[in-house]
């Protein structure tokens, strides 16, 4: 399972590489105070990141998912926020041009899609509609003359990069029984009171709420089981987030606990803390396995729910559980914005909620074991 790469994605990884090192680690304590600078969807397109597995033939790199993977990963190291965004644009919303956009959507907006000139958001999550997506109220009524166009009315919230899309994928209510998706753009007049939400970590992502009323919505065929599915790739790229921030937040650990001294000794030397660091190793080099695995079997064509599942809910809590033990180690000062780690903290819990709450990954995994 260990990631085999071409020649070609070995060469990606290390523009990502050099890019997160010097474009993107040094800006994230500025970039949490605000946002991402204007133009960052035009430089990581410029890269390939935000359509590393789009087909060649779309335009698109056409990348393994484990390119994907890793990708996610060594942009978390440098901003959470960030990756969250790469993972959900590539996993949720260009997948979604590739599989059910028609030929006339993809002329129309491949190309900005492809430059960073039109930046895309995903808008499934509602006031009453979460986990339980089939929730969704938002309706979608057929436009008279307009084939393909329908009015789009409800709320949507918790849309990942809203305040930077230029074109929204909305899932709507066709009738009692059936959703599917449709293009918004955000110029459209019928989008109302939308704003920021203010989230306490990942907050460098502009994530937006807003109301439409009779917005209209160009509809891309696909049944709401299809459309959803694109949420297991998507798992994966977040569980290899949440391994990115698991990996930084034990090596600030082990640094920190080198050069922090008490009771005479630094505190590597104590036993304690060897526990600590020891543990986290071994939970990151499981998370490590389980997204290698799931974005292998991807690769081969192989079914991933029951996988993407697990990588997603133990590769989370092992960001969950390795922030925080390295915040232990801290002390008093990881509690301040003097050391990255409070940061990494708070941007990890993202990740057991993002893209299917942990709840939710422990229902997927129960039903494929027991159908």
């Amino acid at each position: 399972m260990v990631p085999v790469f071409t020649e070609e994605e070995k060469g990606f990884l290390g523009e990502v590489a050099r890019f997160v090192d010097e474009e993107v680690f040094p800006c994230t304590r500025a970039w949490e105070k605000d946002t991402f600078p204007k133009d960052i969807w035009k430089r990581t397109a410029r890269l390939g990141i935000t359509h590393c597995m789009l087909p060649k033939e779309l335009g698109g790199l056409g990348y393994s998912c484990q390119t994907y993977a890793e990708m996610c990963r060594l942009i978390a190291r440098g901003d959470p926020a960030l990756a969250m965004n790469v993972a959900a644009i590539n996993a949720l919303c260009v997948a979604h041009f590739e599989h059910f956009a028609n030929d006339a959507q993809r002329a129309k907006y491949l190309p900005g899609i492809l430059s960073g000139e039109c930046p895309l958001a995903w808008g499934l999550t509602e006031p009453d509609a979460g986990s339980d997506a089939r929730r969704v109220k938002t309706t979608a009524t057929p436009i008279e003359g307009r084939p393909g166009y329908f009015h789009l009315n409800g709320e949507k919230m918790f849309c990942t990069n809203g305040g930077f899309a230029g074109l929204f994928i909305i899932i709507a209510r066709l009738d009692e029984q059936n959703l599917s998706a449709f293009l918004l753009e955000k110029i459209d007049p019928g989008i109302r009171n939308f704003k920021r939400i203010p989230v306490i970590g990942v907050s460098a992502s502009w994530t937006s709420q807003f109301n439409m009323e009779n917005a209209v919505g160009w509809h891309t065929p696909g049944t709401f089981e299809e459309v959803i599915g694109l949420l297991f790739r998507g798992r994966v790229g977040i569980a290899a987030m949440a391994l990115g921030i698991a990996e930084k937040a034990l090596e600030l650990g082990i640094v920190y606990s080198k050069q922090r001294e008490q009771f005479g000794r630094p505190l590597a030397q104590m036993q304690s803390v060897q526990n600590m660091i020891a543990d986290s190793a071994m939970w990151v080099e499981g998370a490590r396995l389980l997204v290698q695995k799931a974005a292998w079997m991807y690769d081969q064509g192989m079914p991933i729910v029951k996988e993407a599942s697990y990588c997603k809910l133990f590769a989370s809590e092992t960001a969950r559980e390795v922030t925080n033990r390295m915040l232990q180690i801290h002390g008093g000062r990881g509690m301040t914005p003097e050391y990255l780690i409070e940061k990494l903290w708070r941007d990890a819990k993202l990740t057991e909620i993002g893209e299917g709450a942990s709840e939710i990954q422990r229902l997927v995994i129960a039903k494929s074991l027991l159908k």
